[in-house]
């Protein structure tokens, strides 16, 4: 396990080291002033800029300057937004909480209905159920996020009128952003009504958390049944069947861990699909999150945000890739075998 563990901190370090690398040469390839794109200064100031250049390095060579930007970003000095003027881990450690609150609702959702689903699927093999949940998972993967989000906003917040359109919360409950976190900045807030703003915090929630979920769930519907009907038709499984096992018992302590295996694999690609469809989800309910600022940069040209936000993203998805490979490899040891030939 140790050779796995440093095999994968190894690549972790030379992706993220490659990562880094993109990030600062964002900064050139982008047109303008490299210091300006790097760094978010941009002054008339003759004295302020030479400071700027001998503190980014830019007065030496290009390793030297590279190296100054991972300093800088070690130190929490990721420049300054060109728009708002305002420091970018300031906004990213405010808007980083709202991006993972929503993603980690809509990824609990998911595997809430895609699990069941499944498993549903896989033991009614071709039958009505399957049927039926395979044309309702087939529908929900090949519906555009944009086209679902439109609809069903149309229909429970338009017509209806059940459900806030956009935003964390109404901004008469005066919620102080500390966190980012709406949920538990209303629960640290001292605000008289603060039962209520979480009620409407939720309400808020509901349409984009439902989005968001829709096409994991699918994907993961047809990963489980795809998964279990292999395992369903072991050898190991017919033999504990003629052994007159319950149905439940085979399927519960035999085949759905067993049938695990190959859908924590499949996690890390499930988490990578959310979070890019988060960016468009944020942008239609004008959620405060990484992925609407981000959206918002690009089309303003703010490249220190840019910069910063497709590092954040690009690190987050790498992460949690590794953690779900480590986690694979120690929950199943023949992984381990496969790769190395010992336990």
């Amino acid at each position: 396990m140790s050779r796995y563990v440093l095999r994968q901190l190894s690549l972790l370090l030379v992706t993220f080291f490659l990562l880094t690398l993109l990030s600062f040469s964002l900064g050139y390839w982008f047109p303008g002033d490299a210091l300006a794109n790097l760094s978010g200064i941009q002054t008339l100031d003759s004295a302020l800029y030479e400071q700027a250049i001998a503190s980014r390095s830019f007065d030496q060579n290009i390793a030297a300057q590279y190296f100054s930007y991972l300093t800088h970003l070690l130190q929490g000095d990721w420049g300054v937004s060109l728009q708002d003027g305002e420091p970018v881990w300031n906004e990213m450690k405010i808007r980083f909480p709202a991006t993972m609150e929503l993603a980690l609702l809509a990824l609990l959702l998911a595997l809430a209905i895609g699990l069941p689903a499944g498993i549903i699927s896989a033991v009614y093999y071709t039958r009505w159920p399957d049927r039926v949940i395979n044309t309702f998972s087939l529908s929900g993967y090949s519906i555009p996020v944009f086209w679902l989000a439109q609809l069903l906003i149309l229909i429970f917040a338009v017509t209806l009128g059940l459900i806030p359109i956009a935003g964390q919360i109404n901004p008469l409950y005066n919620i102080e952003p500390v966190t980012g976190s709406i949920l538990i900045d209303i629960m640290i807030s001292d605000g008289p009504h603060r039962l209520e703003a979480l009620g409407n915090a939720l309400r808020h929630m509901v349409l984009p958390v439902i989005v968001l979920a829709i096409m994991p769930a699918t994907l993961l519907t047809r990963i489980t049944r795809s998964a279990l009907h292999d395992v369903l038709n072991k050898n190991y499984i017919h033999a504990a069947r003629a052994k007159g096992l319950h149905s439940a018992s085979v399927i519960w302590k035999h085949a759905v861990p067993n049938a695990m295996q190959n859908i924590t694999r499949q996690l890390g690609l499930l988490f990578s699909i959310l979070i890019t469809n988060t960016m468009i989800t944020e942008v239609i309910f004008s959620w405060p999150g990484v992925g609407s600022w981000l959206v918002r940069s690009i089309y303003e040209r703010d490249y220190p945000v840019m910069q910063a936000g497709l590092l954040v993203l690009a690190t987050l998805i790498l992460l949690v890739n590794v953690l779900l490979s480590l986690l694979h490899a120690w929950r199943y040891p023949q992984v381990r075998q496969e790769l190395y030939a010992t336990h």
